[in-house]
């Protein structure tokens, strides 16, 4: 049975604490609907660059961003990556919303069998490996971990699972969830896919536990900024069944917990003071704005004089206000001059 070993050091406590008052703070808030609905499209599409470039991807996220967008039919096994992990996304948070999603072996092996959709053989497709595989230093190609062999595979994720459900009350669900990472990683369940299928995994995890990291923020941007560092602190060194009792997860679970503050306090600078003070609070207005071109796609100033009967000169105002708050941006001139929203 599954037993992992790792110490509530002061520095974890702080950080689970830290988490609950960034939590507490944003939920406190109140952000218009069409802001939000702009922030979590940046966080998908943030979290589906991130999570592929950890593994080598070469598209930038400006490339990722076009890809997205126009969903090209033949696409690369580059774009395939990007798509897959984009849609596992909308499709696991859409499963998230409706009540339908509990960790299970079946929900990985769908994750894996959806990231990797036209990039792996059938058989290798939303199936545990069936060959051994090893780990590799990604700068010096040499081998530095081996993996459980495959007759042990399938029996170490399923004691995983069992932990992980059987704890849900018991143990803090940010522990839970960086126990389990960290245990994908070390398990290493499938020939390809590993690190996306846990990296999905975990924000099913934690939305099930009450911290929904779909539509905010993006904990794959966090290890993509260092990925040397992703790698030190979540894998090992050595032979599996020579370390396993070894294995200690208080490191991992201080980073992984410093990567959720890192992004939560991304987030919340990027919303800034929207909706607080009498400088920055938008709006009926301004929402009309914001809600148009979400409709539209863009909005003009004639557009603008049908929705209010606000004088021109001040609706120029709002316009700009909405500029400086980085939530539109100008584009044209002149009697062409149109208005976007801007992406984040």
């Amino acid at each position: 049975m599954f037993t992992p070993k790792y110490s509530i050091t002061n520095r974890l406590l702080e950080n689970i604490k830290r988490i609950n008052q960034l939590i507490n703070e944003l939920n406190s808030r109140r952000f218009p609907n069409v802001v939000l609905v702009e922030f979590e499209k940046t966080a998908f599409v943030v979290s589906s660059f991130a999570s592929v470039s950890i593994e080598g991807n070469p598209l930038p996220l400006t490339e990722v961003k076009k890809i997205l967008k126009s969903k090209p039919i033949n696409a690369r096994d580059s774009e395939k990556e990007v798509l897959n992990y984009n849609q596992a996304l909308h499709d696991l948070n859409q499963r998230i919303n409706e009540g339908k999603t509990t960790l299970s072996l079946e929900l990985v092996l769908k994750i894996q069998k959806q990231i990797v959709k036209g990039l792996l053989p059938k058989f290798e497709s939303g199936k545990l490996r069936e060959k051994p595989v090893v780990v590799n230093d990604p700068k010096t190609k040499q081998v530095i971990y081996l993996p459980p062999d495959v007759k042990d595979v399938r029996t170490l994720l399923e004691d995983l699972i069992i932990f992980i459900n059987k704890n849900k009350n018991k143990i803090d669900p940010l522990i839970l969830s960086g126990i389990f990472h960290k245990q994908m990683v070390l398990i290493h369940p499938f020939m390809d896919g590993n690190g996306r299928t846990t990296r999905l995994a975990t924000k099913v995890l934690l939305a099930q536990m009450g911290l929904n990291t779909f539509n905010l923020f993006s904990f794959e941007n966090y290890y993509n900024k260092n990925v040397t560092r992703y790698f030190q602190n979540v894998g090992e060194f050595g032979n599996y069944y020579e370390i396993v009792n070894e294995i200690d997860f208080t490191l991992w679970l201080e980073y992984f917990t410093e990567g959720i503050i890192d992004e939560l306090l991304r987030v919340q600078k990027q919303l800034g003071e929207i909706g607080i003070n009498p400088q920055t609070q938008l709006q009926a207005h301004h929402i009309k704005i914001l809600e148009f071109i979400r409709q539209k796609g863009f909005i003009a100033d004639r557009d603008y004089s049908k929705l209010t009967n606000r004088a021109k000169a001040t609706r120029a105002l709002d316009f700009q206000k909405l500029i400086n708050l980085g939530l539109i941006e100008r584009k044209g001139k002149g009697k062409a001059t149109y208005y976007v929203l801007k992406e984040t």
